[in-house]
């Protein structure tokens, strides 16, 4: 069984993302940028993917890669997800990175643009919608059990990041193709997280540079798409952890009744059964984590495990985070509104809670009873 504590290199990386988000990305940052037409905060990207090297986690160093692991991009996304932070990371240097690494190509296109994703010269998006499942079928379009990815339609409505794309991944009848952004149109969307925007994608007039045939296409965007719900669950991990710390904090300081509210027994109820469903997304979202890391068979039903849960305890988290910081909570001024709506996203993308649900009750062959 692997372990799966942090190790020292998982904490060293977690300090120098946590002190370049808080340099770079805190709240106030945040809060300025989200209802302009660029979230993302300037600078951020170049000293996340590029000065760090956390967009080449998962590329092996024969082609420009760090050669780690999921587990190093899951710690990255957990501090993400705790800062809320305006980022194309999961879109970019996970799905679609992972897309790439599964054609298995060490030379031509697909090797050339994961050079040039790890050394953060590009950014690279899977044009699918956001709420697209492992199993490349979007919300609503049949069940878990259903026979490989669904082509999208075009144009493809609600895809992540697209905004900050340089270049999209294109899912095709007859394969993957790579597809200029500047070559596709690209339609900003009103998005509840604005944190991740959403924007309509229309490749349909380019040509593009095909990677792979039907086939290979169909499994690499399989498991990119596997790799992103497992990490996504790091970051709804982050979020929550966030939450339940700000909520503690604030509860300490506020008083009422010539006391902190914290100490008030209903309350500590509440936070201390917080506390415990944290404890177990650690658990499912580490595991998931690792069988990504390390290609274990039961990677798929170890993914949904962890979405399944921590959808709905970062969702929870957020929540609670708004309701207990009373009147504050509820205003813009305060960062628990970015948690909440980027907790609400996370809950739908890549797979519902849900969805997950029922991939497990079918990988684990326990069907629902009638």
């Amino acid at each position: 069984m692997s372990d799966l504590l942090y190790s020292e290199t998982e904490d060293d990386l977690r300090a120098a993302v946590r002190a370049l988000l808080a340099d770079r990305a805190g709240s106030q940052t945040v809060l300025d940028r989200i209802e302009s037409p660029d979230p993302y905060p300037p600078g951020l990207w170049d000293a996340l993917a590029g000065g760090i090297g956390a967009a080449g986690l998962l590329v092996p160093e024969k082609l420009g890669g760090q050669g780690a692991s999921h587990r190093e991009a899951a710690v990255v996304l957990e501090e993400l997800g705790r800062a809320v932070t305006p980022t194309p990371y999961l879109t970019s240097a996970v799905v679609a990175t992972t897309t790439l690494l599964a054609l298995g190509a060490e030379q031509g296109p697909a090797a050339d643009l994961l050079r040039a994703l790890a050394n953060a010269e590009r950014v690279a998006v899977l044009a699918v919608p956001f709420s697209t499942a492992p199993d490349g079928r979007p919300a609503g379009t049949g069940s878990h059990g259903s026979a490989g990815p669904a082509v999208p339609a075009t144009p493809v409505p609600a895809v992540p990041d697209a905004v900050a794309a340089d270049v999209f991944l294109v899912p095709r009848a007859d394969g993957l193709y790579a597809v200029d952004a500047s070559d596709a149109v690209v339609t900003p969307l009103s998005s509840l997280d604005l944190t991740r925007p959403l924007a309509t994608v229309d490749p349909d007039g380019a040509a593009g540079t095909r990677l792979a045939d039907a086939g290979a296409a169909r499994e690499a965007v399989r498991r990119g798409l596997l790799a992103g719900a497992g990490l996504l669950a790091s970051e709804q991990l982050g979020l929550a952890e966030w939450c339940l710390e700000e909520t503690v904090r604030h509860t300490r300081e506020r008083h009422q009744f010539n006391r902190p509210v914290g100490s008030f027994q209903a309350l500590k109820h509440r936070m201390a059964q917080l506390w415990l469903e944290l404890v177990g997304a650690r658990a499912v979202a580490r595991a998931a984590a690792d069988a990504l890391a390390i290609g274990a068979g039961d990677a798929a039903l170890t993914v949904a495990v962890a979405q399944a849960y921590c959808s709905k305890v970062a969702v929870r988290a957020a929540e609670e985070c708004v309701q207990l910081h009373g009147g504050i909570g509820m205003t813009w001024e305060h960062p628990a509104h970015l948690a909440l709506k980027r907790a609400k996203s996370d809950a739908i993308g890549l797979g519902s809670a849900g969805r997950h649900q029922d991939a497990v009750a079918s990988l684990a062959d326990l069907p629902a009873p009638a």
